[in-house]
């Protein structure tokens, strides 16, 4: 029988998996390409010449090849401390924008009472103001527009703005109306394809809606951010309600395997929160005017003019104490556990480090997104 076994080892050797680390050099290229089928997870900690070190999760993509596991993050938006001082997609938008740098955006949160949907803020009462006399002075002859104004819908040419607004509301506004009463009248599939095809998918109509047609109670905020692919909460009247539903979110997303949480405010209460986000290992960047208690809080500290106006790089993002310094060489440590062994394949974990602790990381669970879709009708006009 041991020579059976004998014979069975020297046709199939074991892999020669040591319990001590053993150091070899790897290069970026090489362990970009590993490829283990038995071991869905890796860890590595690169060791530096200059005795800095920097941790990277390497996880096994579709093709079966390692490559660095992607940062989570999850961007939270007090909209009573901070609105946005111009249009509220654009600045959506450049907030978007900033994040992604830091990783995928799992979640993109807004939280205000109704007072800051119904609010006009100065710079948007000054906009009607302008449009409002110049449409005056279109119609009584004092100013005659360069070129006309242009249909986005039809294409048809009128003299002035308000002749525009005109053939809107009395063609295209009467017939998207048509379209939504026929909708309520359907049921099931029915109602969402005929939603699909003729209300919520004509972006003509919309396009030149946003553009042609006032919102009855506000400025279209919230309909703007949700377009902007934010999910938008009203909270109750009542004081520190948006602090409240923003700090649950905090620690909801202090379980849920997030590495970067964004936080826009200027509210120095969110202090302690922040404090344990870090000693949570969860990077905190603080989007406000001026770094302050808040900002001193975090890992980094973005100015909320320099994101509206697109002027954040990826550069102003990185703090001195998460560089990495890739022109140099790194040495890599593999060690092997057997102890620890995966349900799904039955094999043990990698875990590459430059030292010889035994360092595990534990499964992240995949982030819940808030859910935010109620079928409400309000997004179907202006």
């Amino acid at each position: 029988m041991s020579l059976f076994c004998n014979s069975i080892e020297t046709l199939y050797p074991k892999p020669y998996l040591p319990h001590k680390p053993h150091f070899f050099s790897l290069s970026d290229t090489k362990l970009r390409n590993l490829s283990f089928a038995g071991f869905p997870h890796l860890r590595i900690k690169s060791c530096l010449k200059s005795a800095s070190s920097s941790e990277i999760d390497m996880v096994r993509n579709k093709e079966g090849v390692f490559a660095p596991k992607e940062k989570k993050v999850v961007v939270l938006w007090d909209l009573d401390n901070k609105p946005p001082r111009g249009p509220p997609y654009e600045a959506a938008t450049e907030l978007r924008r900033v994040a992604e740098k830091l990783g995928r955006v799992v979640e993109i949160s807004a939280y205000a009472n109704r007072h800051a949907f119904i609010h006009l803020p100065h710079w948007v009462v000054e906009e009607r103001r302008s449009r409002r006399s110049v449409d005056f002075a279109e119609r009584k002859g004092e100013v005659i527009p360069s070129e006309p104004y242009i249909c986005g819908v039809c294409g048809r040419k009128c003299r002035t703005n308000l002749d525009l607004k005109k053939h809107f509301k009395q063609l295209h506004e009467r017939e998207r109306q048509k379209k939504v009463n026929r909708m309520r009248s359907l049921k099931g599939k029915k109602r969402q394809k005929f939603k699909e095809r003729y209300v919520s998918g004509n972006e003509k109509y919309n396009e030149a809606a946003r553009r042609l047609l006032t919102p009855k109670v506000g400025y279209g905020l919230e309909a703007e951010l949700r377009r902007a692919g934010v999910y938008v909460k009203t909270v109750e009247d009542k004081p520190q309600a948006a602090d409240w539903a923003v700090k649950r979110q905090i620690q909801h997303s202090m379980t849920r395997g997030i590495d970067w949480l964004v936080l826009v405010s200027d509210d120095k209460d969110f202090s302690d929160m922040l404090r344990k986000a870090r000693e949570a290992d969860l990077g905190t960047v603080v989007v406000s005017d001026r770094d302050g208690v808040l900002g001193r809080q975090a890992d980094l500290w973005v100015p909320w003019m320099g994101v509206e106006n697109g002027e954040i790089g990826e550069k102003d993002l990185v703090p001195e104490k998460r560089r990495r310094f890739d022109d140099e060489d790194e040495l890599f440590s593999l060690a092997y556990d057997e102890d620890k062994r995966e349900e799904s394949d039955g094999f043990g974990r990698f875990s590459v480090s430059a030292f010889s602790e035994d360092e595990w990381v534990e499964d992240e669970g995949d982030f819940a997104l808030s859910d935010s879709d109620d079928d409400s009708e309000d997004e179907l006009g202006f």
